[in-house]
Formats: C-alpha cells, structure tokens, sequence
C-alpha cells in the first residue's frame, strides 16, 4: 500500500517520455549475410543513399509518398543488420549510418554499393 502512495503523490508529467532500449547490434557481431539481405531492397537502398547525402535524417523525412508502417520496417531491417543506427530525441527518432562500424568489419561495402545504386541507377 505504502508503494501506491508514493506513486500517487508524484506529480504526472505528460511531458516526460521514457528512453525505450533500440537494439542496434554490436560491430563485432555483424553478419555479413544480414547486411546484404538489408541492402538488397530498393526502398532500402533509397534511404541509404539518402542517409549518405544527408548524414543523420529525422525517420519520417526518409522516402516520402510510403506508408509509415512500411518505413518503420525498411527502417528497423537496416537497424537491425547493424546497417544504421538511431537515436531518439523526444518524439523524434534520428537515423544515421553506421560508416566506421561497417568500414571496420566489412571494408569498401557500403562505399561499392553506393557507387554501384549511382552508376546503374538503380530505382
């Protein structure tokens, strides 16, 4: 009883917004099956490109003109190969690459799968 009362005696603050835990996997445990089958999707291969041009990005700014729900599932495959990372502010979840991490495990892949989406032009 006495844990119900020191809960309400609280102040409310509808302000305050929990830190949810992101899994983003560690460097050394990237696969680099998992990677590829990340990078293998052209709407997924849109929001890197779109990542590498604009550094860190607010998730719903990423590949307009798709449902949000579609987003938040490119958006969580490319997480959790380890190919981006994100970081939540507020309300707002930030996307960014994980360049030193994939460079560092899987050299010069990002860069060739960059270059090749940009040389063939691939939708």
């Amino acid at each position: 009883m006495e844990s119900n009362k020191q809960q309400r005696s609280q102040p409310f603050d509808k302000y305050r917004i929990m830190q949810e835990t992101i899994f983003e996997p560690e460097r050394e445990d990237l696969e680099l099956a998992s990677v590829l089958a990340a990078l293998s999707d052209p709407v997924r291969l849109d929001i890197i490109a779109e990542l590498h041009r604009r550094g860190e990005a607010v998730c719903s700014t990423l590949v307009p003109g798709i449902p949000k729900s579609t987003r938040s599932h490119h958006l969580k495959v490319l997480r959790e190969a380890g190919v981006t990372r994100t970081r939540v502010e507020g309300t707002e979840r930030h996307v960014s690459l994980r360049y030193r991490c994939l460079e560092a495990r899987f050299p010069g892949l990002l860069q060739s799968v960059l270059s090749a989406k940009e040389r063939h032009r691939i939708p």
